[in-house]
This record gives C-alpha cells, sequence and structure tokens, in this order.
C-alpha cells in the first residue's frame, strides 16, 4: 500500500513453505546499551531519566546467506525499577507495519500496569527498514516522492480514468522502490522480524521471550510462537490478524477487513439508535440515514457545507475510516457530524457544522523544500503487505474487483480494493521468504490473546480464528469498538498484568469491558 494515507487505511499480508526446524539457538553477541538522546527522552521525568538507554544492533539482512551484508536495530530499554524482582525484558510492537516502537518504554503506562514496568526492562525497537534502523526508501529526494504521490492522492478511483492515472503512478512507485530500495526490499518479511526479535531476546540475555504485540505486531507474535516455540514465555496478542488467510489468499484477507469496517459502522449505528438522544444521530432511523448519505455522495455527488468545504464520498470513507479505528471516545463527535452532514442534505441546514470539518480532519500542507531535498519517508508498510500477502491478480482485473467488492461492501469495499490489491500489483518481489504455517506448534504457556467485538481493522473473527489456529492460546473478548484495547481496560490490563508476572490467566470465555463506553 504505497500511498501514505493508504498505509494508514490498511494499516492500516504467499508461498506454502516446509516448516523449519527450530534452529540452534544462534550465539549472539550481547547488546552494549549507551545513553539516549535528550530529545528522545524529552518527555521523560528528569528524575527517570537514569532508566534509559539506547542503541543499535547489527543483523542478518538476510538470514538464509548471512554473507549477503548486514543491517542495524534500534532499541530503547526502560530499566525495571524492582531490579531485585526483575523478571526479563519484555519487547514491545505497536503495530504497523512500519510503525516505530522505539519510544515505547517513555509510555508504559499508556497500555501496561505499573507493576509490569516494576518488574520488566522495556525494551522499544524499531523493526527492520523503520526509521532509526536501517531505513527502506524508496525514493533519493522528497521531489520524486512527492511527484509519485500526488498522482496516488486518490483514495478511491472512481473513473475509468482516475483508475488508469492510479495504476500507473503504482507502476511509476514500484520502479523507484526497485531502482533505489536496495536488497532490503527483498527481506522485510514478517518472518524476517520474527528472526530479527529471536536475536535481540537472546542479545539482552535471556532464554525465552516476553512480547506484547498490537495489530501487525501480533503477525510477528504469531510467527515467533510458531518458529521458536520453546523460546517463547509470556506473548500477548492484542487485535489480532490472521496469520494463515494473510499468508495464502491476500485478497480475502483485504475483503474481510473491508468486511470489519463494515460490522464496526452497523455495531456503531444499532448502539447509536438504542442510545437515543445520547448519540446526536439517533432521531429517526439511522441506518437509513447514513445509507442515504453514502448514496448521495456515491451517486449524486459532493455536498457542500456552508462554509464551503466539499465533502466527496472519498473524504467521507476516509473520515469514518480515520475516526475508525472507532474507538468509543470517537464515536460521539462523529455521530455529531453525520447529523450535522444530514441537516445539510435536508434543510434548515445547521449554522455550525464543526463536528464534520474535525472529522475531515486538516488538510496536508507540506513545506516548500529546497531542490534535491533527500526523502526521509519510510517504505515499509508496501514492502512487508506485499511480500506476506500472495496477489495473485493482474492491474487490469483490479477494476472489475472494486466493482464487485463495493455492490458487497458499499462503504469500504472499493477502498480495500485499491489498497492493497492494487498496492501490490506491480511489487518487484520475486524473492518472497515468508512463513506462511503451519501455525499449531504448541508452546509452553498459552498465547494470551485479545479481541474487541466492534475492532473495525481486524475483525473479531480474525482473533477467533487466531485461537484455533495456535497450538496453546486463551482468548479474551472484549464488548469494545475500536481497534486494540490495552490500555482502555482495566479488566484487560488486569489480566495482560498477572498474565505477565505470574503466567496465570483467566477460564476460557471470559469477556471484559472497556472503561469508557461510546454513549
Amino acid at each position: 500500500m504505497p500511498v501514505r494515507s493508504l498505509a494508514a487505511v490498511a494499516a492500516l499480508i504467499g508461498a506454502t513453505l516446509a516448516v523449519p526446524a527450530p534452529a540452534a539457538a544462534q550465539p549472539a553477541a550481547a547488546i552494549s546499551w549507551g545513553p539516549c538522546a535528550l530529545a528522545e527522552i524529552a518527555t521523560v521525568p528528569p528524575e527517570e531519566r537514569f532508566r534509559f538507554s539506547c542503541t543499535t544492533y547489527v543483523v542478518p539482512l538476510d538470514y538464509d546467506h548471512p554473507d549477503r551484508g548486514s543491517i542495524t536495530l534500534a532499541l530503547m530499554r526502560r530499566s525495571a525499577n524492582d531490579q531485585a524482582h526483575r523478571i526479563g525484558s519484555l519487547f514491545l510492537n505497536p503495530g504497523g507495519p512500519g510503525v516505530s516502537g522505539y519510544r515505547l518504554p517513555t509510555i508504559p503506562t499508556r497500555f501496561l500496569q505499573q507493576r509490569v514496568a516494576d518488574r520488566f526492562d522495556l525494551i522499544g525497537f524499531d523493526p527492520r527498514g523503520v526509521a532509526r534502523s536501517t531505513p527502506l526508501r524508496c525514493f533519493l529526494t522528497e521531489e520524486d516522492a512527492d511527484a509519485v504521490f500526488a498522482r496516488l492522492e486518490l483514495l478511491i478511483p472512481l473513473t475509468p480514468q482516475e483508475e488508469r492515472q492510479t495504476l500507473d503512478a503504482l507502476r511509476d512507485y514500484w520502479g523507484f522502490c526497485d531502482r533505489f530500495a536496495g536488497p532490503l526490499l527483498d527481506e522485510m518479511s514478517t518472518k524476517n522480524v520474527a528472526l530479527d526479535l529471536d536475536r535481540l531476546r537472546a542479545a539482552v540475555g535471556d532464554v525465552t521471550l516476553n512480547y506484547v504485540g498490537l495489530s501487525y505486531g501480533t503477525m510477528i507474535g504469531a510467527t515467533y510462537v510458531n518458529l521458536f516455540p520453546d523460546r517463547s514465555r509470556a506473548i500477548v496478542l492484542d487485535a489480532n490478524i490472521d496469520p494463515d488467510l494473510r499468508t495464502h489468499d491476500g485478497l480475502e484477507y483485504m475483503r474481510q477487513r473491508a468486511g470489519g469496517f463494515e460490522l464496526a459502522v452497523d455495531a456503531f449505528l444499532r448502539r447509536c439508535a438504542a442510545a437515543g438522544t445520547a448519540c446526536a444521530f439517533s432521531a429517526g432511523d439511522p441506518r437509513a440515514k447514513y445509507d442515504e448519505l453514502r448514496a448521495h455522495l456515491r451517486g449524486v455527488g459532493p455536498i457542500t457545507l456552508p462554509d464551503g468545504t466539499v465533502v466527496t464520498f472519498e473524504t467521507f470513507v476516509d473520515a469514518i475510516v480515520g475516526a475508525g479505528v472507532f474507538q468509543a471516545a470517537a464515536l460521539a463527535p462523529m455521530a455529531r457530524a453525520l447529523q450535522e452532514l444530514y441537516d445539510v442534505l435536508h434543510p434548515p441546514a445547521p449554522v455550525d457544522t464543526r463536528a464534520v470539518r474535525t472529522l475531515l480532519g486538516k488538510p496536508d500542507v507540506r513545506p516548500h523544500l529546497a531542490q534535491d531535498t533527500p526523502y526521509t519517508g519510510t517504505d515499509v508498510n508496501p514492502a512487508v503487505s506485499c511480500t506476506d500477502e500472495p496477489y495473485r491478480i493482474r492491474p487490469n482485473q483490479i477494476s472489475p474487483l472494486a466493482d464487485r467488492w463495493e455492490r458487497q461492501l458499499p462503504t469500504f469495499g472499493r477502498l480495500y480494493a485499491w489498497a492493497n490489491p492494487a498496492g501490490c500489483v506491480y511489487a518487484p518481489l520475486g524473492h518472497r521468504d515468508v512463513y506462511s504455517g503451519p501455525w499449531h506448534r504448541r508452546t509452553p504457556n498459552p498465547v494470551l490473546l485479545f479481541g474487541n467485538f466492534y475492532d473495525p481493522a481486524t475483525p473479531f473473527a480474525f482473533s477467533e480464528r487466531l485461537a484455533g489456529e495456535l497450538g496453546n492460546s486463551r482468548l479474551v473478548g472484549v464488548d469494545a469498538f475500536g481497534h486494540t484495547i490495552l490500555g482502555r481496560s482495566t479488566c484487560t490490563g488486569d489480566i495482560a498484568s498477572t498474565y505477565l508476572l505470574e503466567l496465570r490467566l483467566p477460564g476460557p470465555g471470559t469477556v471484559c469491558q472497556p472503561d469508557v463506553q461510546p454513549f
């Protein structure tokens, strides 16, 4: 998904391989920690900064051919408060692909309880290709990148001309990647990230891995526990990917992700109707009103707000995805915005449409760049996704695919067809060293899974499937909206902390509630 905004949407992955026997533990040089740059820990209270250390660590570019060279990974550590009772290191990954996890130790209580930080060294890292690690970049200059991305601003091409423009720009994007990304482009599979993680585990001196992974981080975790089941102690996965589907059928994986957004919207509209006046969009039939807005924007044309702001079908869908990850706190404002938009369509319109403009967000205004400004972006998301997810589709099949998905999934189907399926169609990735199962290798302790019932980006069905695919797991369902739950539910926080510290789990069928309800 090469477009910067598309990477956020889908973010928003293979040939079947023989199951590798667990490799003998690789001798790993110990990590040598040093001081962190002050800018990286500036938000940490001064009296706490002594706990932080940072470094880079060298790993092979290609584990099958170590002589091909090496790359570096950037890490930050926050030392446990109670060193006398320290359990080990806890590696953290926020998802992506392509999201930096380096500074996660500076915000430990954002999604972990304090008692976890008391007993573990918390380690954040930038996976291969990301940010402070050896970066994966498809362009030499910002000017070249902007010229291509400007032609990829359309998230949802609607006309044949827009579709041709988007496909042409995608072909040019991958042409730049082929020319400038270097050998790292072919070594971006989740399997390689899991191999990196095992090197880091050994380098910090831990015999077994403790890990918390969110969203795409669950793919890393699921891959790790099947490559190295005996090296896994406590693995917590939140907002789960279905790794079997992702690595065997990219098209169906993306279609089901679009379906997850449709299900979440439907649940939001039903919850809104039940909430009555507490939900601003509840008057009348919220489902019918929402469908009318979508149908008007798609079939009739844009809606213009009193201040001149133009709402198109594309900006409408993009805004809902953005609110969408659908955290509970975002649903009431989204309901106000939908009602304001509906009122504009059915005068008299409200004078105040601030909620709509907030939902739409602000335009991306880029500063003027001097000529030949070095490119500092990242192209990890498409490299990982297009490596892991097999898309057996040709460019001339994208348009009919989008039409078909839109009939099935009227708000999000076309968007997701033009995300990874189109985004990967020209990817020059002939070397796909992907781990695609089996996924049932048994770990000494169950893998702890959390899944929200109304997660739009990783539907709860994915968590249920992963629980069935893994050889040893325990799934905790959460009656919540939104993507990921740790940090937003005392119930899940208590369960995760007890598991990480004591390896104790709740009974099968446990369901948690979020701390905040949408209405």
